[in-house]
């Protein structure tokens, strides 16, 4: 049927799901039109996660029902869902990584020799080579491992994997968490077009400019119960907020005024190879600065440079007024910087510490005496950062791998925090996050400036930008082409500017 055809293909009604005298959900309904883009986002801990993992049969709901198809199911397991042909994409590429694409494309239903039991992996790579080419008309490696993909590659297998086994429904959860832009548009494209080929979708995500764009409709969970499926082209996005956390679009951007004081980081005609040249800018003290780029203009290269993680080929960077070099990450952090990196699990935290051993991680020396850590004193100070963060853990031992997106940030912010750096260079700091936890991210960046500190932001989240920054540098092909009062733009204007629509770019890096 069309998108506006009214047979329902999946129908969950009153679900109810307990974990430890905890309801996930309470009575929540997901209905998905035929052949439509259905979208659903909530907070963390709203309950989609259960709910999704109720579908595909991992969870057994305590009550309610589903229908698939007009059939109804008092609860599935995997493998019925499978022969249901409802297919899941999930975030974290669930394939085998010693596998080639082949292998993991058919895995199941390989190829053989006949009469013989044998594999004929020439027809398996002709075959996988064929059907990425006619699915997404691009040609993989298909001899290559899993591992050796990247992530939208990755991404793109697990797609085919699923076309293969000729799919009714699809579900996406927060699909784009790893891809760069153009990696994202690639896959949008791909959607929009298995829906006008008849595919039904349901699409997970914390980005509602990607509901907005794909969805014909949105379903919103709160503490575990569905409280509205609108359609986003009709409504605005602050409504869908609204719903999400029960609370006005304006409280999403709790900005303080701050007087802004000396400069903290000063640099001048910085430079890195081929990434970017002649960039000059400063922070100062109670300022939020933030900077935007697409992928290739230098902005992900210059944040690691003013870390100590590359080393810049000229130009100069004064903090506090006095030249530095910023030759490696040990030198950034004598000078009182602290970098909270886009790569939590990799890069921002250890996930099998304890948020105490997190904590303080950067700043062990101030705890130590002749020798030996002074526990005591460490316990109080970790428990006070984790009341004034708000991080929501059973205790200070917990290891970090346990908490949520949003509070595994919070500790790699307090690790920061207790070596009471000057400057905090954020980068992307609320991707993969909910729109609740953000908030109180911005609310610890807001506190940090009325103490004096500076903050230099990266996001592609232009609206993020927009709502806390004091001014906005925007990158493009290697060079800083302009500079933006948040009160005097919007995302359209800085849209157009890092991408070179508005002819500045263009003229500037010329």
């Amino acid at each position: 049927m069309s998108a506006n055809g009214e047979e329902p293909a999946l129908t969950m009604r009153d679900v109810v799901k307990t974990f430890g005298g905890i309801r996930a959900l309470d009575g929540a309904n997901l209905k998905v039109r035929r052949g439509t883009i259905h979208g659903l986002v909530g907070q963390n801990g709203a309950g989609k996660s259960t709910l999704i993992k109720i579908l595909a049969g991992i969870h057994q709901p305590d009550s309610g029902s589903i229908e698939v198809a007009g059939q109804r199911y008092r609860h599935l397991t995997p493998h019925k869902v499978e022969k249901l042909g409802i297919h899941f994409i999930h975030q974290e590429r669930l394939l085998a990584p010693s596998f080639t694409v082949g292998e993991a494309l058919f895995l199941g239903s390989e190829p053989c020799v006949r009469p013989l039991p044998l594999l004929n992996r020439r027809r398996m790579r002709r075959q996988a080579t064929a059907r990425v080419r006619s699915y997404f008309g691009v040609d993989l490696p298909v001899s290559a491992l899993i591992s050796e993909l990247t992530p939208a590659q990755q991404q793109i297998v697990q797609i085919a994997r699923a076309l293969l086994r000729n799919p009714s429904l699809l579900v996406f959860d927060e699909p784009t968490a790893a891809l760069v832009r153009q990696e994202a548009d690639r896959l949008f494209e791909t959607i929009q077009r298995l829906r006008a080929e008849g595919l039904t979708i349901v699409y997970i995500s914390h980005y509602l400019s990607e509901i907005e764009m794909l969805c014909d409709y949105v379903t919103v969970l709160r503490n575990g119960v569905d409280v509205g499926t609108v359609n986003p082209r009709e409504v605005p996005a602050s409504t869908v907020v609204s719903m999400m956390v029960a609370r006005n679009i304006e409280e999403m951007f709790p900005k303080k005024q701050v007087p802004i004081g000396d400069p903290i980081l000063t640099i001048q005609r910085l430079r890195y190879r081929n990434a970017f040249t002649e960039v000059s800018f400063a922070v100062r003290r109670g300022e939020i600065v933030g900077i935007t780029g697409l992928l290739g203009s230098g902005v992900k290269e210059l944040v690691r440079c003013l870390f100590g993680l590359l080393r810049v080929d000229g130009g100069e960077i004064n903090i506090e007024g006095k030249p530095v070099r910023l030759q490696s990450p040990f030198a950034a952090v004598k000078h009182r910087l602290g970098l909270v990196p886009e790569d939590r699990p990799g890069h921002g935290v250890a996930l099998d510490m304890s948020v105490r051993e997190n904590v303080t991680l950067a700043s062990l020396r101030q705890y130590s005496r002749l020798g030996f850590l002074e526990l005591g004193r460490e316990k109080n100070d970790v428990d006070t950062l984790i009341s004034k963060l708000s991080v929501r853990t059973p205790n200070r031992e917990t290891a970090v791998r346990y908490l949520s997106g949003g509070n595994q940030q919070k500790v790699s912010l307090g690790k920061w925090l207790s070596r009471r750096s000057s400057l905090y260079i954020l980068d992307e700091p609320t991707v993969g996050i909910d729109i609740g936890a953000k908030v109180e991210i911005y609310r610890l960046i807001g506190e940090l400036t009325e103490q004096g500190a500076g903050i230099f932001i990266l996001s592609t989240d232009l609206l993020e930008l927009l709502g806390i920054c004091d001014r906005i540098l925007v990158m493009f092909r290697g060079r800083v082409v302009r500079e933006f009062s948040p009160a005097a733009t919007n995302s359209d204007e800085l849209l157009r500017c890092t991408t070179g629509a508005d002819g500045t770019s263009l003229a500037v890096s010329a």
